[in-house]
Parts: structure tokens; C-alpha cells; sequence
């Protein structure tokens, strides 16, 4: 029997994204926390759990050897709706069966990757379910087979569903586990699980597979960002459930008082929060019960920080698709989502929020506090020539009708076992793949573009942008959030810096930013170029006749209002 208390342990988090929680840095989703909590729970030692991410093993393989001598390897990962990602890379297969291969004591895996693996993480992709080499294989809760396994000795576990007590007692005790993270405590953001499960069968998502809703009561997830908190997080999402406005009711219906009690509690145990995000919202939530979900929206919009996003799940605006892949919302009634969202949600900081939704020069320059992004998911039955059209008027009609969108994301589908995509598998996603290119590319062109504008026009301050890496002369970062921008900035500034940007520029889902606000006396030609109106002629007058004492004294002479970008510090004089 072994001893709990003389145990190592090595926890290696391979990155998730799932249909309701993601974990791929800046993010750490709740899967290590959870099993970190578990182990403790169960009489492991703090100081005897070791946490590492798959990218910082890559980078320093001097760490593997935390895999080789730990008495237990926990792998946590896996992919079921997965994307581009900037912050880290997840874990591939074979990387997976290295752990496996690597480590010489027990060995467990799990998380979403219990689900299936492909051969690699990409849409347009089937899996199958695969134990990788390890010997066991979480088909239950990973943060249960980790208890129960410590508590067996080592020798094996019961598949089981953790409850709710468990998972509230484990979230707090394993919070410590953030101090191992490579991004901490600047860059880092916590996903938080408010419920899982679905009311709802769509043929492709994994989440159902949870079973029907079950919330953590509003004093649970209060506690953990109180833990969290005091272990120096800054930045939290509201990430891990199907639907935010479902909390705390019956799986369907809104309930505003759970959402009050939510939101007003993570502000009182963390007021120094820096990021208060959310993720998923269902539109046929708000059509169903239009007055309570407004009113959840205003809760929402009052206590989080701006830019957030509410993910709609419309998938396809095809009735087609809609009918065979057991879809709950139209486009119609999503659209009617939309328009909600945008009234109660989409106002920004320093306005009135009855003015909702706003944009255009009289709009105020930071980012709506709440606004819908649409998932459109390709590859699904039924599917044909018509769907692509069907979901490109749905775009065009949202921004031709004057609201906004603060996010489109198009994918392919995974086909996973136990979700009735299984049958029909990446077949149609394939047979369409030039056509998805060909749609893509339109709607990035002639939606997100002037969207986004619409949505971040310039002038747009960003405050507190990560800088994370240098790519043809600019520095790339982002913002820590929900689906946050992209920015390009001119020149290369030093990375892991954050500076506040204004935006001067769009591209199709990114933007170019300037520092704000920028020093005529100190800027760059680069920088100064970027700012609308003024070209290479002007930039090259502004600085051959600097220092100036104010920004009127350059008389610059352009149609823009140049006070939105730019300032000038006091120049120091002779005593």
C-alpha cells in the first residue's frame, strides 16, 4: 500500500478545448486545479506535486525528468473542437505516448481526450478512443480517478462522475497548483465551471456526454476565485458551461438572482480583478424567455470588464442542417438574440447603457462590455451548396441591421464516438473543403472586416496588452479575455511587456494599435505612419521640427482628431 504522504507526483497539462471549456495558455482550465485539489484531498503533500504544461517540457527538457522519477503521471488534455491558438501549442499524440513511454510509475490520462484522438488536432478530422500507452484511461472524471486511485494505493480506480461537494472541495484546495504555471501571475486567466452538461442533443458536441446540467451553487465558485485570488490571479472566465444564463435554474430557463449572486460575490472576494469574462450563451435561452435573459444580460454587463463575448452556438443557418443535426435555434430566433444582446449589452464604458447598442465617432473609444460572437460549424449532415449562403446572409443581415458582432468563428467538425456525427464521420467536411476555403475567405473579407471596424473603430484604447512575439517588423499581442484581439504593433518592443494601445487600423480578424497615448516627441516614423492621415511627408515634418510643448503646436492639419492617438510629454527645462 503506498503511502500518500510519501507520493511524487507529476501533472502534465497537455491544453484542452472542448465546447465548454478551454485551457490552452494564456488560459489554465480547471482540469489540472481540479486533480491537483483531488490529490491533496486524498493526502498528498502540496510540496509533492509537481505541475508542468506540454510547451514548457518542449522548451526544457531538463523537466522530463519530473515524468521519468514521479510515482504518478497525470496527463490532462484533449482536443474536441479545435482551433488556432497563439499562446501555446497542445499536446499531439505521439507527444502523449512519449509520457507514456517515459514514465516509470503509474501512469493516468485524462480529461476530453477520453473522448477520442485523431491523428492530429485539426477539424475535418474522426477519432477514436486510444489509452495512448498509459495504464489507465479516466472514462469518468479525471479528478475522481485520481482520488479514488491514491486512495486505492496505486492499484486502480472506478470510473465515476465526481459531485458537486467534491468538485467545490477540490477547486479551492487545488488553487495553489497556478503558482507552478510558466505564465503566472501576470498572464494568466482561469476558466471557470459554473455547470456542465447540456439540455440539449446537437449531433456533434461532446458536452451532452456530461449528462443533463448541474450547477455549483453560486458560494462554491465564489470561494474559488477567492482561493485563486489569493494566490495572485487577476483574470477570470466564466467559461465552463453551455449556457451563463442558465445558471442556477432548472437547465433551461434564466434565473437572474443565481447570476446576481455570482457576479456581485467574485466581485467582493477579488475587487482588484483586472478580467471578468464569460463564454457561452444559448440564443434560444434569450428567445425563450426574452425578459429573464435580459435581465441576466444587464447583471452580466454590469459587473464584467469590457470585451466580452457571449458565444452563440447558431452552427448553421441552414433549416436543412438544422433539422438533421438536431439543432435548437434558428437563424431567425438567433438573429433576435443578437438584437437583445446588442441593447443590454452593448454599450461602453463612460455612456449611458439605454444608448445600446453604439458606434460611429460620437461612440466613446473603448470596446462594448458584452457582445455576441457566432459559431458557424461546417461538415455536419445535410449539409450542401445552399448551406454556405444561408450562413453568409445570416452575417451579412446582423451588420446591414446595425448590430454587432464581436466575433465570427468558422470550423470544420470532428466526428466523436457517442455523438451521432460518429456515423456520417469528417466524410462531408472533406467532400467540401474547397468550397469552405472559398466561403471563408469571403466572409472574412467582406464581414469581419468592416465588423470589426464597426466594433473597435479607431481611436479604440485597449488597455494592457500582452506583447508576445515579433513577426516582419511588428510586435504581436493581446489582451487577456474572451476571443481577445489581435494587435499588430509597429516595430519590435520587448516581449512579455503590457502596454495600452489605440487602434489606427483593421484586418480581417486582427488590428494595428499604436502605444497609447504616443509621444510626438519620441515616436518612431513606423509608428507615426500608422496613424490615420498622416503619411510619410507629414511623419518626416513632425520629427525634423520636434520637441513640441503640445500637440496643437505641430499643426499637423489632418482630418483626424490626432487627440484620440497621440500626446506630448512635458519638456524638461534648464533649472
Amino acid at each position: 500500500m503506498t503511502d500518500p504522504e510519501t507520493l511524487s507526483v507529476t501533472i502534465v497539462d497537455g491544453y484542452v478545448d472542448e465546447p465548454a471549456h478551454f485551457g490552452v495558455p494564456p488560459y489554465i482550465s480547471t482540469y489540472p486545479r481540479y486533480a491537483a485539489g483531488a490529490l491533496v484531498d486524498a493526502g498528498v503533500p502540496r510540496e509533492r506535486i509537481t505541475y508542468h504544461t506540454i510547451d514548457r517540457l518542449r522548451d526544457q527538457p531538463d523537466y522530463w525528468r519530473d515524468v521519468d522519477e514521479a510515482d504518478l503521471l497525470v496527463y490532462l488534455g484533449g482536443m474536441t473542437v479545435p482551433g488556432k491558438y497563439v499562446g501555446g501549442t497542445p499536446a499531439e499524440p505521439d507527444e502523449v505516448r512519449k509520457l507514456a513511454w517515459t514514465a516509470t510509475g503509474t501512469s493516468l490520462m485524462g480529461g476530453p481526450v477520453k473522448f477520442g484522438v485523431g491523428e492530429e488536432n485539426a477539424g475535418a478530422t474522426e477519432t477514436e478512443r486510444q489509452d495512448l500507452d498509459f495504464d489507465f484511461v479516466a472514462k469518468g472524471d479525471v479528478e475522481a480517478a485520481v482520488y479514488d486511485l491514491v486512495e486505492s494505493g496505486l492499484e486502480g480506480f472506478n470510473n465515476r462522475m465526481r459531485d458537486i461537494d467534491e468538485v467545490s472541495r477540490w477547486a479551492q484546495e487545488g488553487a495553489f497548483i497556478v503558482d507552478q504555471h510558466p505564465n503566472h501571475p501576470e498572464y494568466l486567466i482561469a476558466e471557470l465551471e459554473t455547470s456542465r452538461g447540456c439540455a440539449y442533443r446537437c449531433s456533434f458536441c461532446t458536452e451532452p456526454l456530461y449528462g443533463n446540467p448541474e450547477f455549483r451553487p453560486p458560494p462554491t465558485v465564489v470561494g474559488e476565485v477567492d482561493a485563486l485570488s489569493d494566490h495572485g490571479v487577476k483574470h477570470f472566465r466564466i467559461g465552463r458551461q453551455a449556457d451563463i444564463l442558465a445558471y442556477g435554474g432548472d437547465g433551461e430557463a434564466p434565473n437572474p438572482d443565481a447570476l446576481r449572486q455570482l457576479y456581485s460575490g467574485i466581485r467582493e472576494v477579488a475587487p482588484d480583478l483586472e478580467t471578468l469574462h464569460l463564454d457561452n450563451m444559448n440564443p434560444i435561452t434569450i428567445v425563450e424567455w426574452p425578459e429573464q435573459s435580459r435581465e441576466g444580460i444587464r447583471i452580466i454587463a454590469e459587473h464584467n470588464t469590457p470585451g466580452d463575448t457571449a458565444a452563440f452556438g447558431l452552427e448553421s443557418a441552414d433549416p436543412v442542417v438544422q433539422a438533421e443535426n438536431n439543432l435548437n435555434v434558428t437563424a431567425e430566433e438567433c438573429f433576435e438574440a443578437v438584437r437583445i444582446v446588442n441593447e443590454e449589452a452593448g454599450w461602453r464604458p463612460g455612456e449611458d447603457p439605454e444608448d445600446a447598442p453604439t458606434f460611429g465617432d460620437d461612440a466613446p473609444r473603448r470596446l462594448p462590455k458584452l457582445l455576441p460572437g457566432i459559431n458557424l460549424l461546417h461538415g455536419l449532415k445535410g449539409e450542401r451548396e445552399e448551406t454556405y449562403e444561408h450562413n453568409r446572409a445570416f452575417l451579412q443581415r446582423v451588420y446591414d441591421e446595425g448590430y454587432m458582432l464581436r466575433r465570427i468563428n468558422i470550423r470544420q467538425v470532428m466526428a466523436f464516438d457517442g455523438t451521432d456525427m460518429s456515423d456520417t464521420g469528417a466524410e462531408i467536411a472533406n467532400e467540401h473543403k474547397q468550397l469552405f476555403k472559398r466561403y471563408k475567405k469571403q466572409v472574412r473579407e467582406e464581414i469581419d472586416n468592416p465588423m470589426l471596424e464597426r466594433v473597435a473603430p479607431p481611436g479604440t484604447v485597449l488597455p494592457d496588452v500582452h506583447l508576445e512575439y515579433h513577426q516582419d517588423g511588428k510586435t504581436f499581442g493581446r489582451q487577456l479575455g474572451t476571443y481577445p484581439l489581435l494587435v499588430g504593433i509597429p516595430g519590435e518592443r520587448q516581449l512579455g511587456e503590457t502596454v495600452d494601445i489605440a487602434i489606427v487600423d483593421h484586418g480581417y480578424r486582427s488590428v494595428t494599435g499604436v502605444p497609447y497615448p504616443l509621444d510626438l516627441n519620441a515616436a518612431s516614423m513606423n509608428e507615426l505612419t500608422a496613424i490615420p492621415g498622416i503619411g510619410d511627408s507629414t511623419a518626416g515634418d513632425i520629427v525634423v521640427n520636434r520637441p513640441y510643448e503640445s500637440v496643437t503646436d505641430a499643426d499637423l492639419g489632418t482630418e483626424f482628431d490626432l487627440s484620440r492617438f497621440v500626446t506630448t510629454r512635458p519638456l524638461e527645462t534648464a533649472d
